[in-house]
Order: structure tokens, then sequence, then C-alpha cells
């Protein structure tokens, strides 16, 4: 799958989530803590049956990355790496995407959903998105009220699955999942 400048930026903002020490590597650590900040911030601790399979999740996910992307071996990946690692493994299809992301929206869910009515609060996307993907909390409001398509006030794993779906295949800098992880220019 070609790059398009678009989709460039918003790979590098996603990898800059992804690079929450900011060293300008993604390593296995920075999928490691930020499992465990999520976890920690809603109260599930190491035995959680949720936090464990958040973990596997995102560990098969630093697995393919890494498999895919390291190319020079050095058990860690660059955003050249990530960005062709992305573009050749996720994001070749749809069906690709959904077979990567629901499940791990399904177990994002079932963490920062604390009520457990189903849905995500402001308060409680706001949390996951921040410890999580290392979006600032400013920037997730807009993006919440954009991925909250039907207006309840709540988002949905269906709807969640949905923006980041945009977010890699919508070309369209105004979509709701152009907005997803902030401005892409900062």
């Amino acid at each position: 799958m070609n790059i398009s400048p678009f989709l460039n930026k918003k790979l590098a903002r996603r990898f800059k989530g992804y690079d929450f020490d900011g060293n300008g590597y993604v390593e296995k650590t920075d999928f490691e803590q930020a499992v465990a900040r999520m976890c920690e911030a809603f109260g599930h601790g190491p035995d959680s049956a949720a936090r464990q399979r958040l973990y596997d999740l995102t560990m098969q996910l630093w697995q393919r990355l890494v498999t895919t992307a390291d190319v020079d071996g050095d058990g860690r990946i660059s955003e050249a790496e990530y960005k062709n690692a992305f573009s050749n493994s996720m994001l070749v299809t749809p069906e690709n995407f959904e077979q990567g992301y629901r499940p791990f929206c399904e177990a994002v869910m079932e963490i920062a959903d604390v009520d457990g009515d189903g849905r995500q609060s402001l308060e409680e996307y706001e949390l996951w998105m921040h410890t999580l993907i290392n979006v600032p909390k400013a920037d997730t409001l807009v993006a919440f009220r954009l991925v909250d398509k039907d207006g309840s006030g709540y988002i949905t794993t269906d709807e969640m699955v949905e923006a980041i779906r945009e977010y890699y295949f919508n070309e369209d800098p105004q979509s709701i999942g152009s907005l997803l992880l902030g401005p892409l220019d900062s």
C-alpha cells in the first residue's frame, strides 16, 4: 500500500503516541508500560483477566510489528520502519484492519467501561486515550464528540472501531478519524 502524504502525517502522529518515552523508537517496553498505565488508571491490577487479555493482544501487535518492521534487528522500531510495516500489514485491506483492531478495541472497552454498560463516557474515553495512546487530554474532547456519531454522550466499540478505520483509510482531513489522536501537526 502506498502511503499518501496525509496518511504519512497520521502514521507519524500514531508513532508519537506509541513512543511514550520520546526516544525516537518504539520498543516493547513502550507497549508494556502503556498497558500497565491504562490498567492501573482503571484499577486493574496484575491479576486482572481483562488486563491480561489487553496485554496479550498488545504483545501480539508488538510481535507483528517487530517481526515485520525491525529490519535492522535491533529490537526497536524507528518511525520509518513503523510506517513501512504498518502500511504493509495492518492497512492492506479493511479486513486486515478489522482482524487487528476489533479484538483490541473490545479489550480496551472491557477495561475502560468502568460501569459495565457497554459504552464509554467522556471521562472513560479521555483516561484510556491518554494513558494507553498518549493523546493529550485537551485533544480528547473534540475527538469524543466526533466519534459519538449518534450524540448519545457515549462511545460504543463499533463507533470506536469505525473512527480508527477512518483514521487509517479516509483521506479527508475533516473526517472523524482524522482528528482521533488530536491535531496532526502537533
